[in-house]
């Protein structure tokens, strides 16, 4: 039967008695109540200093776009407390460079490089590749059943608990377990995909394509077998170093802000090994075969919670086995303990520690970092929401047990964390094979448009990574550039000392808007760094603005011109969110006194400069030979289209004869020029496709009465003699000679037929060589189409 869930969190000195009732602070979602709650920073409500932790990456492999919703959305929220509300955070993130993913990976890449390079051949390794794709599809199934078998328990556990087993937590343990099982499902129909594939193949040619397709399950099958022979440490750490430098680059192009500091397993071990040795000493971990296992039983017993975060999931082998991979031994005292020291075996890294050769667990080398850097008591922990359990509860107890004797009951005030990223229904996962990596996504688009993406969306849910969402994407940042061209191009040339600053109305309307806006924006950053809502705010205001400038432009009353200083409040308000947002630069990432006249800025000015001295000599060129007016345009198309296009320009043609120019990224412009190149083409093929139909249709029209009988020959079978000079019958078929009522029938059959052959008759007349232009007009049109790749 089910126990009843109770939640633990002991708010911080000053938050408000009444929870988030009248209060007018940031609230944030605490996972440690799944609810919100009013921040308050440990040093007070009055401080503005803030210690935060954040989970980093294990780097085994390259990151991918789940991990950019954490690391972005993180830094969103990170660049808000700083930049908007005025924080000052102690920043500091983890790097796992020691752990069994790593292992398992860098000795899996060794072993299947040396089985690449071993002379096998190409049937011998697609005998390998099927032998241990079964082996995992076999291993799988075994995984797919047992959790099968979880869901079906933890049903009738529902079932049969009445109002107690119907609880919050059976519910969310069940839907958990759901979760769990889809992905096995979704793991094992990847797996049998691959296994099919390899088995249709009769004679694959290239081995290279097998260990691409299979490569994976080869790993495992020769990791099982040899793994235990590779000992030399520095497989581990390349593998570990080449990802983590990965990893960091990744981040510098997402734009997100370094950590203050970054903090390397293997260059802590000391502490870790300081760390489990005080939790061994407080009575709540044992040493075991060399091993240190932390004790839930006696973390228990001396008056700690064990799983704050997700209480529903302790105990489940199938919730915790992803990272806990030493989840089931018989070294453990009970089933829920968990390592924080693994005594070393063949073919992984080790240190030396009080209880053996070894290294350390998964989870105690977070609470050692971060405790090494900002002590017993942590204002924001965070991660992705995949790590609740058991990642950040064992954190959270290993930390509580270490401070046990100082009075720790809660090292951490507030954990935050991420929703994971979905497409297909599934969480975007390396383990489930359906990711796509930073690099790959970058290459699509720019960081700015994976900005924004996140910022749409609120950072404590699930997202999914879809048309919809990209879409969305697109809009806000052309109604974005939109505005600041709009914006720009409104102001220019205003000599505010002479053109009058009296507001009229509109000014009025449009001074509300903003100051709505800038109250909705605050209210949504005070509500968890509602950022979705934020930018619904902006979206307002820049419709509000739009609405102004359409008015001014249908009135043109030279008495009420637009204000150029409320426009540019308005402008500097949405950069200024926008920055804080990390979707424009902020000088903060920018250290050092800028320079207006840098070389850069020159650089670009003697690009304009040659751009128009290139084009003043060619219409020179042009007015000397007396070009005529449409080369002279043709010119200006050239310098509008390709000239300014590359220097980022956007030169846009007025009715009124007069241009406006407004600055772009060129990639956008080039692609736009693609885009309108690309609908002309489809256009252009389409027009050409039905003058083909048509044509086509023509000619088998003709074709088919060339092919019909001449008109003696189609009254042949009625008639025996026609007349030279008329061509009218003159006999019946029988021969004798028509008269009266048959003679007239005779010219009626006559007129008939030759109704029939008029239309080739007509064209013959007019032009005798018309059915090989036709033909050779259609030839043409078929190699207009081919040229369009049609």
């Amino acid at each position: 039967m089910a126990t009843k869930v109770v939640r633990e969190w002991y708010p911080p000195e000053g938050c408000p008695s009444n929870g988030t009732q009248q209060y007018q602070g940031i609230t944030v979602y605490n996972s440690l109540v799944d609810e919100k709650v009013p921040f308050i920073p440990a040093a007070g409500a009055g401080s503005k200093q803030i210690s935060w932790y954040t989970c980093g990456p294990t780097v085994y492999d390259s990151a991918h776009l789940g991990h950019a919703r954490n690391y972005v959305g993180f830094d969103i929220v990170r660049r808000v407390l700083e930049d908007y509300f005025g924080y000052n955070i102690s920043f500091v993130m983890n790097v796992t460079d020691v752990d069994d993913k790593i292992i398992l990976r860098a000795r899996r890449n060794y072993l299947l490089n040396q089985h690449r390079t071993s002379g096998k051949s190409v049937s011998e390794v697609h005998a390998f590749a099927i032998q241990a794709a079964q082996a995992s599809h076999a291993k799988q199934e075994g995984k797919v059943a047992d959790a099968k078998k979880l869901v079906e328990d933890a049903e009738q556990e529902i079932k049969s608990g009445g109002e107690e087993g119907s609880s919050k937590g059976a519910v969310k343990k069940l839907e958990a377990l759901k979760g769990a099982l889809k992905q096995e499902e979704h793991k094992l129909t990847q797996i049998a995909s691959v296994l099919s594939g390899l088995q249709a193949q009769q004679a694959p040619a290239d081995a290279e394509a097998l260990y691409k397709t299979a490569g994976d399950y080869m790993a495992e099958s020769l990791d099982k077998e040899l793994g235990s022979t590779v000992t030399d440490a520095s497989i581990f750490r390349a593998h570990a170093a080449k990802y983590e430098a990965e990893f960091l680059q990744d981040m510098d192009a997402l734009g997100c802000r370094r950590p203050d500091v970054m903090t390397r397993v293997s260059e802590y071990i000391p502490e870790v090994v300081e760390f489990v040795d005080r939790i061994v000493k407080n009575g709540m971990a044992y040493a075991s075969n060399g091993s240190v296992y932390f004790d839930t039983s006696k973390f228990r017993e001396c008056g700690h919670t064990y799983g704050k975060l997700n209480p529903w999931a302790v105990g489940s082998a199938t919730l915790a086995c992803e990272g806990e991979s030493n989840f089931e031994t018989s070294e453990k005292r009970n089933a829920t303990d968990f390592a924080l020291w693994k005594a070393s075996k063949p073919g992984e890294p080790f240190w030396d520690s009080p209880w053996g050769q070894g290294r350390p667990g998964w989870h105690i080398e977070c609470s050692a970092m971060a405790s090494s850097i900002l002590g017993s008591k942590i204002d924001i922990h965070s991660g992705g929401d995949d790590l609740r359990f058991p990642h950040h509860d064992n954190e959270l107890a290993q930390s509580e047990a270490h401070y046990h004797h100082d009075g720790c009951r809660q090292w951490v005030n507030y954990f935050l964390h991420s929703g994971w990223l979905e497409i297909e229904g599934l969480k975007m996962s390396k383990s489930l094979k359906n990711f796509i990596t930073i690099r790959e996504a970058l290459n699509v688009f720019t960081p700015r448009q994976l900005r924004l993406m996140f910022v749409l969306q609120p950072w404590n849910r699930p997202m999914m990574y879809g048309e919809n969402a990209r879409a969305e994407m697109r809009s806000r940042e052309a109604q974005l550039k939109n505005f600041f061209q709009n914006i720009e191009v409104a102001t220019r040339g205003i000599d505010e000392t002479q053109a009058s600053a009296r507001w009229s109305p509109d000014e009025v309307e449009l001074h509300q808007k903003l100051t709505g806006a800038q109250k909705q924006v605050h209210d949504s950053l005070c509500d968890n760094i509602n950022t979705a809502a934020a930018m619904d705010a902006l979206s307002d205001l820049i419709k509000a603005v739009n609405v102004y400038l359409a008015k001014k432009e249908a009135d043109k009353n030279p008495a009420a011109p637009v204000q150029a200083m409320l426009l540019r409040k308005a402008a500097a308000f949405v950069t200024r969110i926008l920055t804080a947002f990390g979707v424009v630069d902020t000088p903060v990432d920018r250290p050092g006194l800028s320079d207006a006249s840098g070389s850069s800025g020159d650089s670009k000015g003697a690009s304009y400069l040659d751009a128009f001295s290139a084009f003043r000599d060619e219409v020179r060129s042009l007015a000397r030979a007396k070009a005529e007016p449409k080369e002279i345009l043709a010119a200006c198309d050239r310098v509008r289209d390709t000239t300014l296009v590359d220097l980022g320009v956007r030169l846009e043609d007025k009715p009124d004869g007069k241009a406006v120019w407004k600055l772009d990224d060129p990639a956008v412009l080039k692609a736009e020029q693609e885009e309108r190149a690309r609908q002309a083409a489809e256009a252009a093929a389409k027009k050409l496709q039905t003058q083909l139909q048509l044509k086509v249709k023509e000619k088998e029209k003709f074709d088919k009465l060339l092919s019909l009988p001449s008109v003696e020959a189609s009254l042949s079978d009625k008639y025996s003699r026609f007349d030279p000079a008329t061509g009218e019958p003159t006999h019946d078929k029988e021969g004798k000679e028509l008269e009266g009522k048959a003679k007239d029938k005779a010219k009626k059959d006559l007129e008939k037929a030759r109704k029939v052959l008029e239309p080739l008759t007509k064209k013959q007349a007019e032009d005798p060589a018309f059915m090989d232009k036709l033909a050779a007009e259609i030839e043409a049109i078929n190699g207009q189409l081919a040229k369009l790749g049609v």
